[in-house]
């Protein structure tokens, strides 16, 4: 192919020139034509097109294609392919589906040969897609920073691109496998399936639950105070600090900037956690301080999340906490089982009134008694 004539070397000379010419012709001969090429150059993106072809067979299925080999109606697969974040064209004659996405459908066969609802699946799916999409972009950045050197022509940073993709694949998708058990484990381990459920076969609405939430004092301020990378590396070590100090069953449900969301069913594991991840913080050189609020009460889980008033609840009380300290409400007091005299000490901290809470509610300052003042 003559690439000069294409206009896909302009600009370029010497080595660079040369570089060039050889991933071209290198992933033409793979396959890629001449307007994918083209594409790539102008989004000056042609190194990473290698890893886009090692992760993904190339299209060779229309939509309706991808459906008859599961034997499904093409709108179902539609749907859960669009549920998982996978782009379909509107033009049904393009053949933009490759193998994986033929296996995809044939998985979604065998969900619903199961018994799993398709709108349930679908549900599932979209989440798993959004926590896919937040894994992607760490991991995309972790690797071609660790591949990229000094110097490099675009066809030997493609090749390197390519070579690590397909030799460290195999290592993520065991990896989010061996997450994703122990996680169901987990939940398996900590769940509890009550009479009423097994004789119904429906499971609760909601579920009684502790729910937390710490977050970052003076955020706001401060990020008209420092840069923004700044402020996102203190979110980032807000996770880190988190996903360290909070232990079984409590668990983390999400960090959302300044804040992060726990919940547990054991009243007292959850305020231990709390304590252990506001104190953590206080010693965290360079960090600012946290402060937690804790409520106990039903709340409604929903595909990874908690909704109900306990979790506004938690938010509100959060709000009125000292830096540094942890405050809970008469009902995680209520919740704390015998023994946890011996963990915590409790302080009456009053009657709070909160935003969007109509009645005023009594709260309970909890502190560890080494760190008891009195």
């Amino acid at each position: 192919m003559d690439w000069d004539a294409e206009g896909l070397l302009d600009g370029l000379d010497g080595d660079a020139r040369d570089g060039r010419r050889e991933l071209l012709d290198a992933l033409h001969g793979d396959g890629a034509s001449v307007d994918e090429l083209r594409a790539a150059v102008d989004g000056d993106r042609l190194v990473l097109l290698p890893i886009e072809r090692a992760l993904l067979s190339a299209p060779s299925y229309t939509l309706a294609e991808v459906a008859e080999h599961a034997r499904l109606p093409r709108e179902v697969v539609e749907t859960r392919l669009r549920s998982m974040g996978v782009s379909v064209p509107e033009d049904a004659n393009v053949r933009s589906f490759g193998e994986e996405d033929v296996e995809a459908a044939n998985r979604l066969r065998a969900y619903l040969d199961a018994g799993v609802p398709l709108e349930a699946g679908r549900s599932v799916m979209h989440v798993m897609s959004g926590a896919m999409a937040r894994t992607a972009e760490p991991l995309r950045r972790l690797f071609a920073e660790a591949y990229l050197r000094p110097g490099d022509s675009e066809r030997e940073l493609g090749e390197r691109y390519a070579e690590m993709t397909r030799a460290l694949m195999p290592l993520v998708a065991a990896d989010l496998d061996y997450l994703m058990r122990h996680q169901l484990r987990d939940h398996a381990r900590n769940d509890a399936l009550g009479a009423a459920e097994r004789s119904s076969g429906v499971l609760a609405d909601s579920a009684e639950v502790a729910v937390a939430f710490a977050d970052i004092v003076g955020f706001t301020q401060l990020g008209q105070e420092v840069p923004e990378a700044q402020l996102s590396d203190i979110a980032e070590r807000l996770d880190d600090l988190a996903t360290e100090h909070v232990r079984r069953p409590a668990r983390v449900v999400k960090t959302i900037g300044d804040a992060v969301m726990v919940v547990s069913p054991d009243a007292a594991e959850l305020v231990d956690a709390m304590l252990r991840l506001v104190e953590a913080a206080s010693g965290a050189e360079g960090f600012p301080p946290l402060r937690a609020g804790v409520a106990f009460g039903r709340a409604v889980p929903r595909l990874g999340d908690w909704f109900g008033p306990t979790v506004n609840l938690a938010a509100r009380v959060t709000q009125r906490a000292r830096p540094e300290s942890v405050l809970i409400t008469s009902e995680v007091r209520d919740a704390l089982r015998d023994g946890a005299a011996d963990r915590f000490v409790l302080h009456e901290a009053g009657v709070k009134r909160l935003k969007g809470i109509a009645d005023p509610v009594p709260v309970i300052r909890v502190r560890r008694p080494s760190a008891d003042p009195d």
